[in-house]
């Protein structure tokens, strides 16, 4: 976009020394672009002073610089009291927003995806969402701003996966935690990774590791068509078996015994430690996720070495790892354990 003002012109040898002086005088428009031709550099000017005589002044055509806001809550026209309960964090996934907004600030809700579609030129939909509920840990979403789809590809360390976000779960926030696992793996490993989802935990692990196979189970229908769809397109068919399966039947689904374990399923995941022990090897590495408050910590790890000794397994080396903030009290865990079957 062109715009006409009142320029000063100097000759290119002078260009630097006169900018100086501009700056210092704090004439110089910010908002229109310094232009050039061979002869001559074209400062656009705020205003024309007595300190400006002796310079050569003309009118010129100079290009808008188009800033963009640094954060939504730039564009927004609200209260200052307001702002300040604003969220200040979100999901980005894929051309999506996924934003939680307090009953408190739902009459703003609106405005808040405009400014969120407005601030990020790569986003196409803003979505306000609910907490994950429910066996397939999918969640309600509310278009705010933008089109109407919720399925989109999301890309990571040069991966793909194509994803609905209201009929499956996924996490952006769990792509170093993706990556770190699958530095853990060693060649000729057996992974399960239990609760799959579109299957990110198995696809990183298939690209930056050599495991013998990898086992994506997944009860949700949706989430295995996905899962599907992105080891088709990021070539990992030969390294992935997806089985569309309830855990609780995983060893009659799985006639193997892994080397390591993905149990992805905060909140639940403990329901099904047995299970993940039922298809241990006797010595596996076991990558538990769960949601929890600082004061139940502890309280969780017994909880799974009481499990552990059910099945006789003796678990090491449960050090809890803050993976993420869920609520202002409640953490996005990772546990890395070592489960050791025990001498009979």
């Amino acid at each position: 976009m062109k715009c006409q003002d009142n320029a000063l012109r100097v000759k290119l040898k002078l260009a630097e020394k006169t900018r100086k002086f501009l700056t210092d005088k704090e004439l110089i428009r910010e908002d229109l672009r310094v232009t050039k031709d061979k002869q001559y550099i074209y400062f656009p000017l705020v205003k024309i002073t007595d300190e400006l005589s002796s310079f050569t002044i003309i009118k010129k055509d100079f290009d808008k610089i188009i800033t963009k806001p640094k954060s939504y809550k730039e564009i927004l026209k609200l209260p200052d009291d307001i702002k300040d309960k604003l969220p200040t964090s979100y999901d980005v996934v894929g051309e999506i927003i996924l934003i939680k907004i307090s009953e408190e600030l739902s009459k703003f809700q609106n405005e808040i995806g405009d400014a969120l579609l407005k601030a990020n030129s790569n986003i196409k939909s803003v979505y306000k969402i609910e907490p994950v509920k429910g066996e397939f840990r999918t969640r309600k979403i509310l278009l705010l701003s933008g089109e109407e789809n919720p399925i989109t590809v999301h890309k990571e360390y040069g991966l793909s996966f194509n994803l609905d976000v209201q009929k499956t779960y996924f996490s952006p926030r769990l792509a170093n935690e993706r990556k770190r696992v699958a530095k853990l793996v060693k060649p000729g490993e057996i992974i399960i990774d239990m609760f799959a989802g579109v299957a990110p935990f198995s696809i990183m692990i298939a690209k930056y590791a050599d495991p013998k196979i990898v086992f994506a189970i997944d009860k949700n229908e949706d989430a295995i068509r996905y899962a599907k769809q992105n080891i088709a397109s990021n070539n990992f068919l030969d390294k992935i078996e997806i089985i569309n399966a309830d855990v609780k039947d995983i060893k009659k689904k799985v006639n193997k015994k892994a080397d390591r374990i993905i149990m992805n399923l905060p909140f639940s995941a403990h329901l099904f430690f047995i299970k993940a022990l039922d298809i241990s090897n006797k010595n596996c590495t076991i990558h538990y996720y769960d949601i929890l408050g600082e004061s139940e910590f502890q309280e969780r790890i017994n909880v799974l070495k009481k499990i552990a000794g059910q099945a006789k397994f003796s678990i090491e080396n449960c050090e809890i790892r803050k993976i993420k903030s869920y609520t202002p009290r409640e953490f996005y865990i990772g546990i890395d354990i070592t489960a050791n079957k025990m001498p009979m």
